[in-house]
This record gives C-alpha cells, sequence and structure tokens, in this order.
C-alpha cells in the first residue's frame, strides 16, 4: 500500500472541474476565480469557487495577488505545477481502478474543454486545425521510448512560452497504451 499524501494527491486531482482548473492555470499565468469563472462558463460558479479553494488549500494553487476591489478581496492564483501532477512514483503505485478513475476523470475533463471550445461563438475546428485522430503503431520497446522522448522533446521547446498577442492556448492530449495483448 502507499502512503496517505499519494491517496490524497490522486483523489485531489482525479476530478474533472478541477482538472480543467489546472488545465486552465497553466502557462504561468495568474488569474482570478472570477477569470476562471468566465473561462468555464458550462460550469456553476459556486463549484469553480468550491474547487478553486480545494486546490488552494491542497497548495496546488497559491496566492500570487491580493486586491481590494469594491469591498472584497480579490486573490489572483498561480498554478504549482510541482503539485498539479501524478509522479511516476504515484503513478507506479495506483491500482488498475486507479488508473481506470483517472483516466475517465481526464476523458471527461478533455470531453468538457472540447464542448466548450465547439460552443465559443466563431468556433472552427477546420481553420483552427483541431486534430482527434486516434491510429495503431506498431512499435518495440525500444522504438516507443524513442517516440515518447521525441514528443516530449518537442513539447520542451514551447511549453514555457509565455501568452502574447500571437499566441493562443492549445490543449495537448497525448494517450499511450497497448492496443492488443503483448
Amino acid at each position: 500500500m502507499w502512503d496517505r499524501q499519494a491517496v490524497d494527491l490522486l483523489d485531489l486531482l482525479v476530478h474533472p472541474v478541477r482538472l480543467r482548473i489546472v488545465f486552465a492555470m497553466s502557462g504561468g499565468q495568474t488569474r482570478t476565480t472570477s477569470d476562471l469563472c468566465t473561462q468555464l462558463p458550462d460550469v456553476p460558479k459556486t463549484s469553480v469557487y468550491r474547487h478553486v479553494g480545494v486546490l488552494a488549500d491542497a497548495g496546488v494553487l497559491e496566492v500570487a495577488d491580493e486586491q481590494r476591489v469594491h469591498g472584497a478581496v480579490e486573490r489572483h492564483y498561480r498554478l504549482r505545477g510541482e503539485r498539479a501532477a501524478i509522479g511516476a512514483d504515484v503513478a507506479a503505485a495506483m491500482s488498475l481502478d486507479d488508473h481506470r478513475r483517472a483516466f475517465a476523470a481526464g476523458m471527461a475533463a478533455v470531453l468538457a474543454e472540447f464542448n466548450a471550445y465547439l460552443d465559443r461563438p466563431g468556433a472552427d475546428p477546420v481553420a483552427d486545425q483541431v486534430g482527434y485522430r486516434q491510429g495503431v503503431l506498431w512499435l518495440g520497446p525500444d522504438e516507443r521510448a524513442k517516440l515518447i522522448d521525441g514528443l516530449r522533446s518537442l513539447l520542451r521547446e514551447v511549453v514555457d512560452n509565455q501568452p502574447t498577442p500571437e499566441r493562443s492556448s492549445h490543449l495537448v492530449t497525448a494517450i499511450f497504451f497497448p492496443a492488443t495483448p503483448p
């Protein structure tokens, strides 16, 4: 069995709304809870506020700044990326049901993000080069490792890009698993 902290991290992060908040906070920018409500219009505001509080209490989000606005304190949050990921040690200790639950939550979050994109005025999947293809690759262990390392290297080149007027955020989801038994 693994430690309580790992179980808590898994329970914390394996929730579709919290995953979407983590996605929205990625990239180094700060956001208020009100900003997140605007970015996640399909999620009730009370849910966004509650899940931001849960993530902040767990140290996944930290307060970067506070400002008094109309008599209330408005907090600007920043993602603590090192606290927002399930590491290899926790993943190795997860049960098959834990992996099933994590995958389902991740897919639910991706589906919600895609629906939110399609619901935006002017959404144009062709012009935006939206992709959602699935294919089978025949790979040996070394070839699979080389492919994954190559993809990680490509993503590392752009993962620290900061927002600019020319850039918009894009959600990238990579899923690898054997399609047939060995």
